[in-house]
């Protein structure tokens, strides 16, 4: 019989088994034609690999993910994917969608031509975060809109529900009408959700709508609720512990989770990993790699109703991995459609896409010069210190906590520069209302200088935090001559800043160039005073109105339990 291609002498991954078995594969017309574990049938083969006893692994499977939040377009970073042994992603763009809507999404996936890598997308249900009573976005998609997404075939599930506080009180919101519309349309999709801290009733209410995925960081009471109540749990590389993996090991939970990354940035991904390093980290906890592979594909194809891959069988997709040391865990080489797409040994370098964006996606941060009269913030009293609401950092986690603290005034305006605090200021960008959000931030955020930046979590309007009104005024305009990004100052210098010109969260550069731009911005926040195990992330989440538990945006500050805006003066 003529096949394409005839891999000989592999160790091969039953999905079925949990195990491997030394095999001949047999691959026909970019699928899996057969396993022969006899090693005894001849075919005639286009094309002869010996595996020399490497291990052959299904292609590995992110089901919760932003591409955006690398900053890095479609071409480059699935790239760099294929390197970790990614083969499938799917998506959620809710953040360029906030910015440009259904026509960011579109942009995205016109990007992928000529991409090897699967991508498939969530439609974002959460075009704002909140509300628009609570922050401005670029773009707002209301339940009529992601029906029109949902028309597109690279869409196959709903995407994060974040308002989740919301939707449990209030089912009149566009969410919630499109979730019934999807489980009647739609019957196949799965409805991923965002709920930090839900728990009991309130979780139940939020599983009784149907949506029965969450992928955020938990305790263990969290956790154990969401297993126990039928969810299914998607775990990143910051929630794996040795007692999760023990409760997982000692409750046989291997059907109702996967390991995912969400958010991965352009550094990290290049010094580090990507949905391999989570797998890694699991097994380091306890974890039997067999089960870590497990969880890394069959599980998260499963949940995607992606029934053709995830699994080394007849008739799916000949997506897979060669893999020298289980242990270790180094890919040598990563196949797609039985298409070798990333060789160890003869590594390609990444050749940049002709796509380019539309026009305007270029020219997205409509905001005018900032001047020292516009981050004065007025204050009525005749006394010489107010009570204000400030935010505390925590390295950790990207929850903050909401403090009540005095604060000097001089000459009728919080004099914030004489306090221990930073200012934080959030001036819409879009062009819509030219609002500015003001805070005060405390805890292991920076301790001088100023970082602002447009790549600000889900509204990406232009936020600033700092010491000296110099260094804010200076570094936001910064901002706004560059059309977008992040840039850190000191004393009216530039001591880091990373472009990201596209919609002013993203960067048509490699992951080599963009990553070592990350890196260095990293170093500046650190030297800034900023202590986290991820800065950039902290930094750009305490404008995330879902998040616990004091954020901010162009509104003001938001008190997230409550979904209100609350007055910076307590």
């Amino acid at each position: 019989m003529k096949i394409d291609l005839l891999i000989k002498n592999v160790k091969i991954y039953n999905s079925y088994l949990k195990k491997f078995k030394e095999a001949n594969v047999a691959i026909l017309d970019k699928k899996i034609l057969h396993v022969d574990t006899k090693k005894e049938i001849e075919f005639d083969a286009e094309k002869i690999i010996d595996g020399k006893n490497q291990y052959m692994v299904p292609g590995l499977i992110d089901i919760h993910m932003h591409i955006e939040s690398s900053m890095m377009t479609p071409a480059p970073f699935c790239h760099q994917l294929a390197k970790n042994g990614v083969t499938t992603i799917v998506a959620e763009p809710h953040e360029i969608a906030n910015v440009f809507g259904d026509r960011g999404i579109y942009a995205m996936i016109k990007a992928e031509d000529n991409i090897d890598t699967s991508i498939f997308y969530g439609i974002p249900s959460s075009v704002p975060s909140t509300s628009e009573e609570l922050e401005t976005t670029g773009a707002v998609i209301d339940c009529e809109g992601m029906k029109k997404i949902a028309e597109n075939p690279n869409v196959i599930c709903v995407g994060e529900v974040m308002n989740y506080r919301k939707v449990i009180v209030d089912d009149t919101l566009e969410i919630c009408r499109f979730i019934e519309y999807v489980k009647k349309e739609k019957p196949t999709y799965a409805i991923e959700g965002h709920c930090p801290k839900l728990l009991d009733l309130e979780l139940s209410k939020f599983l009784y709508l149907g949506i029965n995925g969450d992928h955020t960081e938990h305790t263990m009471e969290e956790f154990k609720q969401r297993f126990e109540n039928g969810m299914f749990v998607e775990i990143q590389a910051k929630s794996i512990e040795k007692e999760l993996i023990d409760y997982i090991k000692e409750n046989n939970l291997y059907e109702h989770f996967s390991f995912v990354t969400d958010d991965v940035m352009a550094d990290t991904f290049l010094n580090e990993g990507h949905l391999n390093v989570v797998m890694k980290k699991a097994v380091k906890e306890g974890l039997r790699i067999e089960d870590a592979i497990y969880s890394a594909t069959y599980t998260p194809a499963r949940r995607m109703h992606l029934l053709d891959r995830g699994v080394l069988a007849p008739g799916k997709k000949a997506d897979f991995l060669f893999v020298e040391d289980l242990e270790k865990f180094e890919i040598k080489n990563t196949f797609i459609d039985g298409k070798e797409v990333y060789n160890s040994s003869e590594e390609k370098k990444y050749i940049p896409t002709t796509y380019r964006f539309p026009e305007d996606f270029y020219r997205s941060v409509h905001v005018k010069n900032i001047k020292a009269e516009d981050i004065k913030i007025p204050v009525e009293t005749t006394e010489k210190e107010v009570m204000c609401r400030v935010i505390e950092v925590s390295d950790g986690s990207t929850r903050t906590k909401e403090l009540i603290r005095p604060v000097p005034v001089k000459d009728g305006y919080l004099d914030w520069e004489s306090s221990e605090y930073c200012l934080i200021a959030v001036f819409e960008r879009h062009g819509k209302n030219g609002n500015i959000g003001f805070g005060l931030v405390t805890g292991d955020s920076i301790k001088k200088g100023a970082i602002a930046t447009t790549y600000a979590h889900d509204h990406h309007n232009l936020m600033v935090i700092g010491k000296t009104a110099v260094d804010i005024i200076k570094a936001a305009n910064r901002i706004i001559e560059i059309q977008g990004g992040i840039c850190a100052m000191e004393n009216g210098n530039i001591l880091a800043e990373v472009e990201l010109p596209v919609a002013g969260i993203l960067s048509e550069k490699s992951v080599e160039e963009l990553g070592k731009e990350v890196e260095k911005l990293r170093g500046a926040m650190k030297a800034l005073g900023y202590k986290h195990y991820n800065p950039i992330m902290s930094l750009c989440t305490l404008s995330l109105p879902v998040s616990p538990a004091l954020k901010i945006t162009d509104k003001g500050l938001i008190d997230v339990a409550e979904s209100k805006v609350v007055s910076l003066i307590a």
